[in-house]
Order: structure tokens, then C-alpha cells, then sequence
């Protein structure tokens, strides 16, 4: 997948943006606030019609403005126009001019792998952050592990209020409560089976660009999940067990949202011994993970950005994820400083300089 062009209106600090893309590498550089990440961020929201930002959707407008638009076309194996509104009444997405009803049948058309410094809280911040993170990935793959998710949710919240009203009532007529429990229980087998094989594949490849990257073996991410190895009777009796404790907090404690993850360096958890480097470098090989995934699952590539990547890494790790770039990828770079690329020039990339809400096409550079 390559996105061929770019447009924007009221977005961020771009008034209005038109810009053409390198099929391969995508090198955009400027000083820091003068909009890099705003950039990417747009083909981000193109893509999954959400920030990677923790903000509101009302924040990507530009100041003053009602409305912001993003529009895109993409080249697989033939040609597809994105469009996203937003304004003061939500989302107005359309593909090839056609409107989208579900947001979640627009979600995975433009395949997206993004790097960005808040990823670090992958690791270092709570479960809550990781499942996010996962459910993104894997909605990127499958729009029906999106729709169990909704299922999932839906349900959970109906039980927690279920068991707070039967504690207010001092009932215990578990008949309704059983019903909401067996179809918790079977959304959530659902969504354990796809994280499970999903956290599969990752380890396929994630301890192998970790080496690549670092050149140290046994890195690996593993699933901590109260369904694991549980069949569905088991699970409905753990759920009984349960019962008082839940019914005391009015709230469900056991299920898939409150699966957790953790990445694992021969067996050292990373958020507890892992250095900033260390716990960098398992995010990025991650993300080339995923990559590899989109590659099995859907025979093509996903768009990869790499945002603020380069500027804490050394010459050495610099090197060794450029290497792992693929010509069948298309990648984008935003950066300060092109003096962090000393090995840029073997590869076939554009150049933008950024410059408050501007942007000037430095030319193409063909690979050596």
C-alpha cells in the first residue's frame, strides 16, 4: 500500500496543504512545532479517522475554524480516494466519494504501522494502555474482532450495572446476571483467541528484529489474561467464584479488559529492569512485527511512519533499523536533524522542510 497524495484543510496548524509522496522513504524535516508530526499525524487520522494524540477530535481543527478535512489517495493494486470531515457533529468519512456509514467498516481500508515517542507507554504505562495498543493492531486486520469488541463492551457495562442494581436491592435472582455472564464470557473467548494469535505472531518475528536492531537474543512479548488455557465451562465457574466480590464493588473483575502484556527480555520483565533503550528498541521491533503480520495476513504492506525516531538512537542502531527497511514499504521520517541519516543516501527517498504549517518539496533522491 503507498499513499500517493495528501491533502488538508484547517488541520492543525496547515491551512490548506497539497503534497505528493515517494513511493519508498519519506524524509520530513523542520524545526521542533513547526508541524512534522501534524503531517504524519493526518495520514494517521486518514487512515484510522483517529489522533495517535491522546485529544480530543475537536483539537485537529485549526484555530478558528469549523471544519478540518483530510484527503488521500492510495495506490495498492488499483486506486482509492480516502476523505474524512470533522466538525462540531463528528465524522464524515468517505471512500472513492462514496459516504461510509460505520466508521468501523472505513477502519483497516489504508493499513497503518506508526512509531511515536508516546508509544513508550506501551510499556511503561497501565494495562489499560496495552490493550489499547493490541486492539488497535488487530483492528487493522480484522473488522470482526472490532465488532466483538463493541459486543464485548456493551455487555460488560450492561452486567456492571446489573450487579450494582442487585446490590442496591439486596436480590438474588442470578437468572438475567447468568444470561449477561454467558454472553461475556463468549464475546470474550472470541477476543482471547484473536490477542492470543496475534501475540503469536509478534513472537515469530519481534525477537529477531530485536537482535537486528541490538544484536541481543531472547526478547519476547507475553499474554497475561485470565482466559488463558480456560475452556468456556471453566470460565463460567471462575465467574461464580467471583460473584460476591463483584457483587460488593458492583463491577466485573475478571475478563479480557483486564488482559495486560509484557515485553520480556529472558524472562526480565521491561518495565521493571529494562533501560529506555532497551524498552525503545522492543517497541520498534514490534512495529516491524506488525509489519511482517499485515505481510501474512493480508498480502501487502502497510504504510509505515516513524516519528522522532532517530534523534536519541546511536550510529550503530541509526544503521540497523535503515537496514530493515524495505523498498515494498513505504516509509515516512520526520526528523530535526538530516545529519541523523549518514547512510540515507543508498536509498531511493523525497525530501520536505517544514516550516510553520508550510511545506517545500526538496526534490527526489534515486537509490544508489
Amino acid at each position: 500500500m503507498k499513499l500517493t497524495f495528501l491533502k488538508l484543510v484547517n488541520f492543525r496548524n496547515y491551512l490548506n496543504l497539497e503534497v505528493s509522496f515517494h513511493p519508498n522513504l519519506n524524509i520530513i524535516y523542520g524545526k521542533n512545532g513547526s508541524g512534522k508530526t501534524n503531517l504524519v499525524e493526518a495520514i494517521y487520522v486518514l487512515a484510522l479517522t483517529r489522533s495517535f494524540r491522546i485529544v480530543g477530535d475537536k483539537t485537529l481543527v485549526k484555530d478558528g475554524e469549523s471544519l478540518c478535512k483530510v484527503e488521500g489517495t492510495s495506490l495498492d493494486s488499483f486506486r482509492t480516494n480516502y476523505s474524512i470531515i470533522i466538525n462540531k457533529d463528528g465524522k464524515n468519512v468517505k471512500i472513492n466519494n462514496n459516504k461510509v456509514a460505520k466508521l468501523s467498516d472505513y477502519v483497516s481500508k489504508l493499513p497503518i504501522v506508526l512509531f511515536n515517542p508516546d508509544d513508550l507507554r506501551f510499556i511503561k504505562d497501565t494495562p489499560s494502555t496495552r490493550r489499547k495498543t493490541l486492539n488497535i493492531s488487530i483492528s487493522e486486520l480484522d473488522l470482526e474482532y472490532l465488532r466483538y469488541l463493541s459486543y464485548y463492551s456493551k455487555v460488560l457495562k450492561q452486567r456492571n450495572a446489573y450487579l450494582k442494581q442487585m446490590f442496591i436491592n439486596h436480590t438474588k435472582d442470578l437468572s438475567y446476571l447468568n444470561i449477561l455472564t454467558e454472553k461475556l464470557v463468549s464475546y470474550g473467548i472470541y477476543l482471547h483467541v484473536r490477542r492470543k494469535k496475534f501475540i503469536d505472531m509478534i513472537n515469530e518475528y519481534v525477537g529477531y528484529f530485536y537482535e537486528k536492531i541490538t544484536g541481543v537474543k531472547g526478547v519476547k512479548l507475553e499474554y497475561l489474561s485470565d482466559y488463558n488455557n480456560l475452556d468456556r465451562d471453566a470460565l463460567l465457574s471462575l465467574y461464580n467464584k467471583y460473584l460476591d466480590k463483584d457483587l460488593t464493588f458492583g463491577k466485573t473483575h475478571l475478563g479480557v479488559h483486564t488482559d495486560d502484556l509484557r515485553f520480556v527480555l529472558n524472562s526480565k520483565d521491561f518495565k521493571k529492569y529494562g533501560s529506555e533503550g532497551q524498552q525503545k528498541n522492543a517497541i520498534i521491533a514490534y512495529k516491524f512485527s506488525e509489519i511482517e503480520i499485515f505481510k501474512k495476513v493480508k498480502d501487502s504492506y502497510p504504510i509505515l511512519i516513524l516519528d522522532d525516531l532517530f534523534s536519541e538512537l546511536d550510529k550503530e542502531k541509526k544503521d540497523n533499523i535503515l537496514k530493515l527497511l524495505d523498498d515494498n514499504i513505504q516509509t515516512f521520517i520526520t526528523t530535526t536533524d538530516l545529519d541523523l541519516f549518514p547512510s540515507i543516501n543508498q536509498y531511493g527517498y523525497k525530501k520536505f522542510k517544514i516550516s510553520d504549517g508550510s511545506i517545500i518539496e526538496e526534490g527526489v533522491h534515486e537509490r544508489r
